[in-house]
């Protein structure tokens, strides 16, 4: 049940936004095996004076940086982690072929009792 908000800075096609969404959705799919329509997902796009980045980490970013912020549940490993990354950054250079330093990934972890998926209920207690 990953909830995932993208920022990007604004200018791209529609389509280019599409195949952030379908890349993340795979990469989900195929490391963290999220189920079958599981895609709560958003992109927020912002005009320059709106987003900022640097090289910190010896990382030479640009213009075309993203950053994504996932939230799950608190079951997962590190090493399911890891694999997210790595195939996030793969599959998003893919398609829309975003360069690996543009692909930055932040997972927070959530237990199942802070969740509420429709209703008002607490669904994953």
């Amino acid at each position: 049940m990953p909830l995932i908000h993208i920022s990007m800075r604004a200018g791209k096609p529609a389509a280019y936004r599409q195949a952030i969404f379908d890349s993340l959705y795979r990469a989900l799919r195929e490391t963290l095996g999220v189920p079958e329509d599981d895609q709560f997902m958003t992109i927020s796009e912002h005009d320059a004076a709106n987003f900022r980045y640097g090289a910190a980490f010896g990382v030479t970013r640009s213009d075309d940086l993203v950053y994504i912020g996932i939230t799950v549940f608190n079951t997962r490993t590190a090493e399911q982690k890891k694999a997210l990354f790595r195939r996030i950054a793969e599959l998003l250079g893919e398609n829309p072929g975003i360069r690996p330093e543009n692909v930055f990934v932040v997972i927070a972890d959530a237990a199942k009792e802070n969740w509420s998926v429709g209703h008002g209920l607490q669904q994953f207690v």
